[in-house]
């Protein structure tokens, strides 16, 4: 399956502008820390109503103040579950991201699924004592009906855990750099694209290569899937950052933020709606603290 019902959110207690993650992440912007749970807060339980009025069913685990776990709003970048039965966890960059896998959260997940569903566990965190970082769905992005996954090279994308992951998954991979409008690596690859059931979103103008580039476009055609091309502008409004889900109904729906879709034009919206129903909260204190946005928020359940 590419797509599911059911997400895991965190909801937070402590969400702040996180100096670690700071490092490498150029979509953070200083000027609202001070109110960023408040207002983190406020976006957060507006996105899980719209989400549950829109037939998804959202799992909400609180988070706890302590440890002190800034980033934990973003979940979809220490797990991911896969219909096989697997529950993988990642090596974290930040000291303290590699903090959110709470016990808590774990026993959610475990709980979600039916027994016996989720068949093992595949720990990748044991790269963290190297210093060597695989993210989650932030470094992944899958097609999961071809097993493949695209990511784009960064600090928190390592080569050597990325062949770890697909060796032990059974993954085809497409690696590729991917760069921001001052050349910097773009540190997650789904703030520049998206894969959907019959179509991919992506910022080409990201990928400076020319080879890498129609690598990239040729596995677009190989999983036959239509290919919307979005500006370095509008991935700087998080355009690229989407996440395809469905409803308990099986109804597509393209969950971005509202500052997502303002981004994109006409065109781009009419191509998209034509596949899927779009869900767009407003979740600007977010991403201005955070650096992510509405697909970073989702953490796929599967099981």
């Amino acid at each position: 399956m590419q797509t599911t019902s059911k997400v895991l959110m965190i909801r937070p207690v402590r969400f702040g502008f996180n100096e670690q993650t700071a490092v490498n992440n150029s979509f953070q912007k200083r000027g609202y820390e001070l109110s960023a749970q408040e207002m983190a807060l406020q976006e957060f339980d507006a996105f899980v109503a719209l989400l549950r009025a829109n037939g998804v069913d959202v799992i909400v685990v609180e988070d706890t103040p302590e440890p002190h776990t800034p980033d934990s709003i973003f979940p979809n970048n220490w797990f991911s579950t896969h219909s096989t039965g697997e529950l993988v966890l990642y090596p974290m960059c930040a000291p303290n991201r590699r903090l959110e896998r709470k016990e808590s959260v774990l026993k959610a997940i475990n709980e979600t699924g039916e027994k016996g569903r989720m068949k093992s566990v595949v720990d990748l965190t044991s790269w963290e004592s190297k210093e060597l970082f695989l993210e989650g769905t932030g470094s992944l992005i899958f097609d999961r009906k071809q097993k493949l996954a695209f990511a784009c090279r960064s600090p928190r994308c390592n080569l050597e855990v990325l062949e770890d992951f697909a060796e032990r998954m059974d993954y085809e991979y497409l690696d590729f750099g991917a760069y921001d409008r001052e050349g910097k690596p773009i540190y997650h690859t789904n703030v520049m694209m998206c894969v959907g059931e019959k179509f991919v979103v992506a910022c080409l103008d990201s990928i400076t290569d020319i080879n890498e580039r129609t690598e990239f476009i040729a596995f677009v055609e190989d999983c036959d899937k239509e290919l919307v091309e979005i500006s370095m502008e509008q991935m700087e409004q998080f355009a690229g950052n989407m996440l395809q889900l469905k409803s308990r109904d099986g109804e597509p729906l393209l969950v971005m933020s509202a500052t997502a879709k303002r981004a994109l034009t006409s065109e781009q919206l009419e191509i998209l709606s034509s596949y899927c129903k779009i869900v767009a909260p407003e979740l600007e204190s977010i991403e201005v603290n955070g650096g992510g946005s509405a697909r970073c928020m989702l953490a796929e359940i599967f099981f």
